[in-house]
C-alpha cells in the first residue's frame, strides 16, 4: 500500500473526520444545484401541447396568453391561477428563490417555522430555508477558491524566502511584518466607501492578507529541507534550482500546507460571515449566513432567525475543523 493510500485509510478510521467530510460534500452539491430545487421558477410547465422549460430559459407572459411582452412571474397570482390553471407544472422542492417575496403570509413578517416555510420567514417575507442554501453557497464557494488561491500565493513567497534566504528572506519577513500591522477591517471600510462591494471584491481584498500564514509554514519547511542531504546531492549532480524546489522540496512542504488548508477555509469563511454581520460585506439582498445572523440580532422577537443563523454557521465551520484535524492526523501517522 503507497503512502496516499495508506493516508486516505488513516483519515477513514477518524469516523468523526471522515462523516464530516460526507456531510460538506452533500452540502457542497446540494448548494451548487440550488436553482434545481430551490427556486420561484418551475422545472417544467406543459400547456397547449407545448413544452415550457423556464427553469433554463425565460418565456414572455404571452407564451402562456398573457398580455405582456416581459418576463412571466411565476409567483403571480394570475399567472398561477389563470395562466397556467389548466397546465401541467412541476415546481422545484422549495419553490422560492432567495430573494422571493412572498405575498399571501398569513401575519407580518417574519414568521416562525411552519409546514409551509420549515425555517419560517424574515423581516423582508423572505423564505428563510431558500436563503440559507444560497448563503451555504456563497459561503463554500468563497471558502475554497479563497484557500485555492491562497495556497498558490501563499506557497510560492514562502518557496522563494525559504529557498534563497538571505537578503530576499530579510525583505519578505519585513514586508509581512509591516502587511500584517495594517488593519483589515479598518481598510475595508475605508474601501466600502470608495467602491460597491461584491463577491470577487471581498475576495481579493481578504486574499490580501490571508496568504500570509501559509507563507511562514512554507518558509520554515523550505529552511529546513533546503539543508538536507538529498537535496545537497541534488546540487552535486548540477540539478538546477527550479527541479530542486518543485521535485524535492515543495512536495515535503504542501504535506504541513494541506493539513493547513480545512483551517484557512473555516476562518476565510468566519471572515464573510463577520463582514456580512457588519454590513461591510456582500451586496443589499445576497443570501448570506452573516445577514441572516444579523436580522437576528435586530429581530430579538423572532428568535428562530438567530437560532438558524447560528446552528448554520456552527455547522458548516464546525465541520471544517473536523475534517481539518483528521486530515492534519492522517497525514502526520502515516508513513
Amino acid at each position: 500500500m503507497d503512502l496516499q493510500a495508506r493516508r486516505w485509510q488513516a483519515f477513514k478510521a477518524n469516523k468523526r473526520a471522515f462523516w464530516a467530510l460526507v456531510v460538506f460534500v452533500v452540502l457542497f452539491v446540494l448548494s451548487l444545484g440550488a436553482e434545481l430545487w430551490v427556486n420561484d421558477k418551475p422545472l417544467f410547465i406543459y400547456k397547449d401541447h407545448k413544452a415550457y422549460y423556464p427553469i433554463f430559459k425565460d418565456y414572455p407572459e404571452t407564451a402562456f396568453g398573457g398580455d405582456f411582452y416581459t418576463s412571466a412571474d411565476y409567483t403571480d397570482p394570475y399567472v398561477k391561477n389563470h395562466l397556467l390553471k389548466n397546465a401541467f407544472v412541476l415546481w422545484p422542492l422549495i419553490p422560492y428563490s432567495y430573494d422571493t417575496i412572498i405575498m399571501d403570509l398569513k401575519q407580518p413578517a417574519p414568521t416562525p417555522p411552519s409546514l409551509k416555510h420549515l425555517l419560517g420567514t424574515d423581516d423582508q417575507a423572505r423564505d428563510v430555508l431558500a436563503r440559507l442554501v444560497y448563503g451555504y453557497r456563497i459561503s463554500i464557494l468563497f471558502g475554497l477558491i479563497l484557500s485555492v488561491f491562497s495556497v498558490g500565493l501563499g506557497v510560492a513567497i514562502g518557496a522563494l524566502q525559504g529557498y534563497y534566504g538571505g537578503l530576499i528572506d530579510l525583505l519578505g519577513q519585513r514586508f509581512i511584518e509591516i502587511w500584517s500591522a495594517i488593519p483589515m477591517l479598518f481598510l475595508l471600510i475605508i474601501l466600502s466607501n470608495m467602491f460597491s462591494p461584491n463577491f470577487w471584491w471581498l475576495l481579493g481584498l481578504v486574499l490580501a492578507f490571508s496568504w500570509m500564514g501559509l507563507a511562514q509554514v512554507v518558509r520554515t519547511e523550505f529552511l529546513r529541507g533546503r539543508n538536507m542531504d538529498y537535496v545537497k546531492a541534488s546540487y552535486a549532480l548540477g540539478v538546477g534550482d527550479m527541479r530542486v524546489i518543485f521535485y524535492h522540496i515543495l512536495p515535503n512542504a504542501l504535506v504541513a500546507t494541506i493539513t493547513y488548508l480545512p483551517f484557512v477555509m473555516a476562518g476565510s469563511i468566519g471572515t464573510l460571515v463577520s463582514l456580512d454581520f457588519l454590513g461591510f460585506g456582500m451586496p443589499v439582498g445576497s443570501a448570506s449566513l452573516g445577514e441572516l445572523l444579523n436580522q437576528g440580532k435586530n429581530n430579538l422577537y423572532a428568535p428562530h432567525l438567530a437560532l438558524v443563523g447560528f446552528f448554520a454557521t456552527a455547522l458548516l465551520l464546525s465541520i471544517l475543523v473536523f475534517i481539518g484535524e483528521g486530515v492534519r492526523d492522517a497525514f502526520s501517522g502515516a508513513k
